[in-house]
């Protein structure tokens, strides 16, 4: 992966409405990212801040009463959401794949996991079937699944969280595709899986060259995994970065905050830092910044455009992007901090 590199995957202004009873509920508006080639880009923020839903929306899997209301998806050059339907089920699982966080819920538990597997095959290439039944064993063997001879005849509920979690995985990669998006691969399992099923997806982007989006609320996945971190609020993208930058020097209040409430090994905190307040409803966002209500530097710097205009995300190096009045000019407003 280069500086120059062009982006595989560039998300331009994406917004996803919900169209509820009660009102529109903009769970994604106005994202903006960029993948390349072999990275591995962390998507990181609250539950209900929008992640899983602008994943959703890549892979145009947006049930109503949601929309995509907006915005490109390139990849490779073409916008997905132009795409006919018939030409999208390809760029399922040929060109991107995705895992989601449950599982066992995932599959489906009146077929054997190796039929599921097999599936795939039998959709999108023109395999015969001892060649499928011999690619879905070496697959299952790929991703670290013991017996796998056997265990391709076993059923959902037959299986542990991790093995569950390594079809998915084995699912994802069948047909080698350029991008993989993880939703939360190890929430429901524990430590010592969650580390077996991290580092199978390092070797999967170190050996083939997979790009990754991972989403995750997880800092410490972050860490371990990501080259850059894309950190969402209400919907919008707050902060973006790489990886080493995020966590040395972090610039927007809520980023701060994040990290601040992550126990640190060997130190002693008698209580850990808490962000005040709750994420303002989706379907009634305050003006200005969707941040303001719960923001320290806000008080410090009686910062009063923070409830009146919402900021734009703005590049302030490169590398590294920030949506906050603390670092940016506008009309009778200067910028608070300087970030050389």
């Amino acid at each position: 992966m280069t500086e120059n590199q062009k982006p595989l995957l560039e998300v331009k202004n994406l917004k996803t409405y919900f169209y509820t009873r009660d009102g529109i509920v903009k769970a994604v508006d106005g994202v903006d990212f960029q993948v390349k080639p072999g990275e591995v880009l962390g998507v990181v923020g609250e539950s209900g801040c929008g992640k899983s839903v602008t994943s959703l929306s890549i892979m145009r899997l947006i049930k109503k009463p949601g929309k995509i209301m907006g915005g490109e998806v390139l990849f490779d050059g073409k916008n997905l959401l132009d795409l006919p339907e018939k030409r999208m089920v390809d760029v399922r699982g040929n060109d991107i794949s995705i895992i989601f966080q449950q599982p066992q819920s995932s599959l489906n538990p009146v077929f054997n996991v190796g039929n599921q597997v097999s599936e795939v095959f039998r959709l999108h290439s023109n395999l015969k079937k001892n060649q499928i039944k011999k690619r879905t064993v070496g697959l299952f063997q790929q991703v670290g699944i013991p017996d796998a001879d056997e265990k391709v005849r076993s059923y959902p509920h037959e299986m542990s969280g991790g093995q569950a979690q390594r079809v998915m995985i084995a699912m994802g990669l069948a047909l080698d595709p350029k991008l993989l998006i993880a939703d939360e691969p190890t929430t429901a399992l524990d430590v010592t899986i969650q580390a077996q099923i991290l580092d199978l997806m390092r070797a999967l982007k170190d050996n083939q060259g997979t790009a990754m989006i991972l989403i995750t609320h997880d800092l410490g996945v972050i860490a371990e995994m990501a080259d850059r971190v894309a950190v969402m609020y209400a919907g919008v993208i707050f902060e973006q970065t790489d990886v080493r930058t995020l966590f040395n020097k972090p610039l927007h209040p809520y980023t701060q905050g994040l990290l601040e409430s992550i126990p640190a090994l060997g130190e002693f905190k008698e209580y850990l830092t808490v962000i005040p307040g709750s994420v303002p409803s989706l379907i009634d966002l305050p003006p200005g910044c969707r941040f303001a209500s719960r923001c320290g530097a806000r008080t410090k710097y009686d910062l009063n455009i923070c409830t009146e205009i919402e900021p734009t995300l703005n590049d302030l190096s490169p590398s590294h992007s920030v949506r906050c009045w603390l670092y940016q000019d506008y009309e009778g407003h200067q910028a608070i901090l300087d970030v050389a």
